[in-house]
Formats: structure tokens, C-alpha cells, sequence
């Protein structure tokens, strides 16, 4: 088989999350910049990374305050989420423009989204220069999910009810159909 190369190799990765990252102080200072290079690094401790070009608004917002909130995006907040990505902060109060409610996170003065189905507090450890963006790498203080999510036999988040979005190419995705489970291809098979 022959491969052609389509874009850029970086880009190759994908989907990727859809997030609203909110950051500042809570009441006073609330922003939200939308990011889609964001992902899991470490389960213990619990880690994740967001990458941000040094000068968009947000960058020295959670530079300054070493926090950060990842929302999960789901189908009602995609064109919020696509706004947000596309404007500054420096020039809109997005929280006023969009409709949406902060509140103040559990573990810090950050901001989260209400609206958001899945809210991830974060604080930064270490931003690593990498070029195009630097990376926040962060550890989970607290994640916080509506309660109509969690599946009641597992504890888990519903990723059927969520409408999760996910962004590859320029397109958001809806998210949700489940294809298995892990180690399903190697459990045996009960017989019938």
C-alpha cells in the first residue's frame, strides 16, 4: 500500500478533545480559551497536559496562576466551544458573550463552566517550550461530573448520554457509540 503524506505530520494524531480550558480568578478574572492539543500524560499521579501558543491571552493568565480547568465539550457547547477558540479574551468577557456560568472550582480561585459535563482541575507543575505551543503539564487536584452522567452500575462516566466532542482537521465530531471494552478480544467467550 502507498501512503501520501496530506498535511502536516503532527496532524496525523487525531481526533483529538474538544476542551474549554477556563482559567483566572474567580470572581474577578474569567476566561476560557479553547484547546484541542490537550490529553492524559500519568494515572498516578493523575496527570494531564494542555499545549497554548505563548501569545494568546490565556497563556499568561495560567502562567501567572499555575491553574487550570479542562471542560469537556459535548454537543450543546460545540459552537460555543468553536467561538471561544476563534476570539480573544482580550477583546470579549466570553463567559457574558456565550451565556455561560462560572463557578468557582473546588480546589482553587479558577473558574469552571457549569454548562461543562465533565469539569478537570488542574495544577501546573512544569511548561515545557516546544515550539509552535508551550505545554502546561499539570496534576488532577479534582474532577467533577454531572451526576445524570455517571453510570450507576459502574461508576463510570456514560459516554453515551455525555454527546462528548472530539476535533480532527477543522471538524468536531460527536462521540459515544461503544466498539468493546478493554481486553475484550482476548476474554473468552461465555458459551451460549
Amino acid at each position: 500500500m502507498a501512503y501520501k503524506q496530506i498535511w502536516k505530520p503532527c496532524t496525523m494524531l487525531n481526533p483529538v478533545p474538544a476542551v474549554m480550558v477556563s482559567c483566572g480568578v474567580f470572581p474577578l478574572q474569567c476566561n476560557i480559551i479553547t484547546v484541542a492539543w490537550a490529553g492524559t500524560v500519568c494515572s498516578h499521579p493523575a496527570m494531564c497536559s494542555i499545549s497554548i501558543r505563548k501569545e494568546r491571552f490565556s497563556y499568561k493568565i495560567i502562567e501567572s496562576t499555575r491553574k487550570f480547568v479542562i471542560n469537556l465539550v459535548n454537543r450543546e457547547l460545540v459552537g460555543v466551544a468553536d467561538w471561544c477558540g476563534v476570539k480573544s479574551g482580550r477583546d470579549f468577557d466570553k463567559f457574558a458573550y456565550c451565556g455561560l456560568t462560572p463557578l468557582k472550582a473546588e480546589t482553587s480561585d479558577c473558574p469552571i463552566i457549569a454548562q461543562s459535563p465533565v469539569n478537570i482541575e488542574c495544577s501546573v507543575k512544569q511548561i515545557i517550550p516546544l515550539g509552535s505551543h508551550d505545554m502546561f503539564l499539570a496534576e488532577v487536584d479534582s474532577v467533577s461530573v454531572a451526576d445524570d452522567l455517571i453510570d450507576k452500575k459502574t461508576g463510570a462516566l456514560n459516554m453515551s448520554d455525555a454527546g462528548l466532542v472530539a476535533y480532527s482537521h477543522g471538524k468536531y465530531y460527536g462521540l459515544g457509540q461503544e466498539l468493546g471494552r478493554f481486553g475484550f478480544s482476548v476474554k473468552k467467550q461465555q458459551k451460549k
